[in-house]
C-alpha cells in the first residue's frame, strides 16, 4: 500500500474530527484490510496517524488490537501524587513571541485563499516540513498540506494511478490537477524550497469551482499569514503561556523539559492539548519504567498515581468529545499502572 493510499484511507475515516464512531461509515474495515494485508512502517503510522492527526491514535491502536474502552480510575486518598505541579521556571526568551512566530512562518509555504468567506479552521505543523491547514467556506473545505520536497516524485507517481495530470498554475507555481472522482480533486504544486504543496478538496466541489478557487490562492508574507490564522491557533510564541494553562492541574514528571513542547509548531487547540498531555504522559511512563527496573518503589508509586490522575486532567476531559486521544492516554495509563507497558505507547502518543 502506498503512502497516498494510506493517507486517503485515513482521510475517508476522518478520525480526528468530531464524532469518530458515527462517521467511519465502513471506512474502518477498508483501513484495517489494507493495513493487515500490507506492512506499514511504524514511522509512517506515527507521522500519518499521530503527529498530523492526533485524534487518530485510537484507530492506529485499534489496528493492533490494543485499545479498549477504559473505565475511570481515580487515585485513592492514600495514593495521591505529591510531586511538583505547574510550569517549570524558564529563562527570559531571547526574542519576543511575535518575532519567534515570524521566524517560523518564513519557512512555510504561506498560501492563503484570497476570497471572502474562507477561514483557516485546522492547523498542524509550523516549523516542520510536514504540516497542513484546512480552509472552510460554508459546506466546502480545502486542505493545504506540505511535505518534504524529496517526497514529491513518489507522491506524483502515486497520483498518476489516480488520473492523468492536467497542468495548471497555482500562486505562480506550476501545478498538476488530479481527479479522483467528479467531485474530488487534488492540485500538486512543484517543489519550492524544501517543501511541496498539495491542495485537496472535500465535499461539494465541482471542477469549475475548484479551478476558480485555485486562481484565488496567493502566497503572502509571514506577517500577513500569521494575521490570517484564527486567534485560537497556538503558534510558537504562544507555547509557554498556553502550556502553562494546560499544565496547571497536571503533575509533572521529574526534570520535565518544556523545550520539547516548543518544537511542536502551530496547532489548533485540540492538537496542542494532545501534544502537551501526550508529552507529560510519555515522560511519566518513562519514569515508571525507570523506577520499576531500579526497584525504586516510592518513585514507581508516584508515577502510577500521576498516571491515574490523567482521568482528571481538565485538558483531556475537554478534548474527549472532540476525538479519541484522551482514550488513548487513559488506556496507556491504566495498563502501566497494572504493570504492563504497551509496546505501542510511544507511537500511539507521539513520544
Amino acid at each position: 500500500m502506498t503512502d497516498e493510499q494510506f493517507d486517503r484511507l485515513v482521510r475517508d475515516a476522518d478520525p480526528v474530527h468530531r464524532g469518530l464512531a458515527a462517521r467511519l461509515d465502513g471506512a474502518e474495515e477498508q483501513l484495517l484490510e489494507e493495513i493487515v494485508s500490507t506492512p506499514v512502517p511504524v514511522s509512517v503510522l506515527k507521522k500519518r496517524l499521530v503527529r498530523r492527526l492526533a485524534g487518530a491514535v485510537a484507530v492506529a491502536a485499534a489496528v493492533t488490537g490494543v485499545i479498549a474502552t477504559s473505565s475511570l480510575w481515580r487515585p485513592q486518598p492514600d495514593d495521591v501524587y505529591a510531586g511538583p505541579t505547574g510550569l517549570p521556571a524558564a529563562s527570559a526568551p531571547a526574542i519576543s513571541g511575535w518575532e519567534l512566530d515570524l521566524k517560523a512562518a518564513e519557512g512555510l509555504p504561506r498560501l492563503l485563499i484570497d476570497e471572502p468567506g474562507w477561514k483557516a479552521t485546522y492547523v498542524y505543523g509550523f516549523s516542520d516540513e510536514n504540516g497542513s491547514i484546512r480552509f472552510d467556506n460554508g459546506d466546502r473545505n480545502l486542505e493545504l498540506t506540505w511535505y518534504p520536497d524529496e517526497q514529491y516524485q513518489g507522491y506524483y507517481d502515486d497520483r498518476l494511478e489516480v488520473s492523468a495530470p492536467e497542468p495548471t498554475t497555482v500562486a505562480n507555481r506550476p501545478a498538476s490537477v488530479f481527479t479522483y472522482t467528479p467531485g474530488d480533486f487534488a492540485a500538486m504544486l512543484k517543489p519550492e524550497g524544501s517543501t511541496f504543496v498539495e491542495l485537496r478538496t472535500s465535499s461539494n466541489w465541482t471542477r469549475a469551482t475548484f479551478d476558480e478557487v485555485l486562481t484565488k490562492v496567493v502566497k503572502v508574507d509571514a506577517e500577513s499569514f500569521l494575521k490570517a490564522l484564527p486567534d485560537e491557533i497556538v503558534t510558537p510564541g504562544d507555547v509557554r503561556t498556553e502550556a502553562a494553562k494546560i499544565l496547571a492541574d497536571i503533575p509533572l514528571p521529574p526534570a520535565f523539559d518544556l523545550s520539547a513542547l516548543e518544537n511542536s509548531g502551530a496547532n489548533d487547540p485540540y492538537q496542542f492539548r494532545a501534544a502537551v498531555t501526550g508529552r507529560v504522559t510519555c515522560d511519566w511512563v518513562t519514569e515508571w519504567v525507570r523506577a520499576d527496573e531500579a526497584g525504586d518503589t516510592e518513585a514507581r508509586k508516584q508515577a502510577a498515581a500521576a498516571l491515574r490522575s490523567s482521568h482528571d486532567w481538565k485538558a483531556l476531559r475537554d478534548m474527549n468529545d472532540e476525538g479519541d486521544f484522551p482514550e488513548a492516554v487513559w488506556d496507556v495509563a491504566d495498563k502501566v499502572v497494572k504493570g504492563k507497558v504497551p509496546e505501542w505507547y510511544k507511537d500511539g502518543l507521539g513520544c
